[in-house]
């Protein structure tokens, strides 16, 4: 099935109450935040709404999108679970974005942006990570990472070394945050951390609905 042809269901889950005079109609905002999460640049997002005869700013596209905060559903409850961290430019300066990613569905559980890695911030990653979701029976895909092993351990969680196999589920997202980040860098550059981590947790909302 094309993308753009499961676009529509994920469209009704997107909230505009943060609108409060806006003369873009709101189908077309819904269109525009979508259309950017599942793939079009700021400045092809804005190209569409010229054909229905509205103009406006890659900077009033990219505040829908941020404003709109879209998140993930919770309430998950996979059987496995593959983590990892990779490093994110963010002008120029160096983040680590941690992801947890269910490895059946594809679905991407959880992300976060953090200017460093240890095992506090794995922990606390972990930590929110069982919040969201039914992970306690889950067994969890790790590669040997310290700090990931000693979070999994803090919190009574199973866990098994896979460099391969289920683990590709997380890299292909990592992969596909890579690819939007040096193709459209309105995506990340002068974004504040807040910002960029917003947008991260916008990607996965559209992510989970176009998989």
């Amino acid at each position: 099935m094309p993308e753009n042809a499961r676009l529509s269901p994920s469209i009704g889950q997107i909230d505009l109450d943060f609108v409060e005079r806006e003369a873009t109609p709101r189908l077309l905002m819904k269109l525009s935040i979508q259309l950017h999460l599942a793939g079009l640049s700021l400045s092809n997002t804005v190209r569409i709404l010229e054909v229905f005869g509205v103009e406006r700013a890659r900077s009033t596209v990219h505040n829908w999108v941020h404003k709109a905060d879209l998140q993930p559903e919770s309430g998950c409850s996979p059987d496995h679970v593959a983590v990892n961290e990779t490093v994110i430019r963010l002008n120029d300066e160096q983040y680590w974005l941690y992801a947890a990613v269910d490895p059946e569905s594809n679905n991407l559980l959880h992300t976060t942006l953090e200017p460093t890695r240890n095992k506090v911030i794995a922990s606390s990653f972990f930590r929110k990570l069982c919040e969201k979701h039914d992970v306690d029976d889950a067994v969890f895909l790790v590669d040997g990472n310290k700090s990931l092993n000693y979070a999994c351990q803090r919190h009574g969680l199973d866990f098994k070394y896979e460099r391969h196999g289920n683990r590709n589920s997380v890299e292909r997202v990592f992969r596909e945050v890579k690819r939007r980040t040096s193709s459209f860098s309105n995506c990340f550059s002068n974004a504040r951390a807040e910002t960029a981590d917003q947008w991260l947790r916008s990607f996965a909302f559209a992510w989970n609905q176009l998989i």
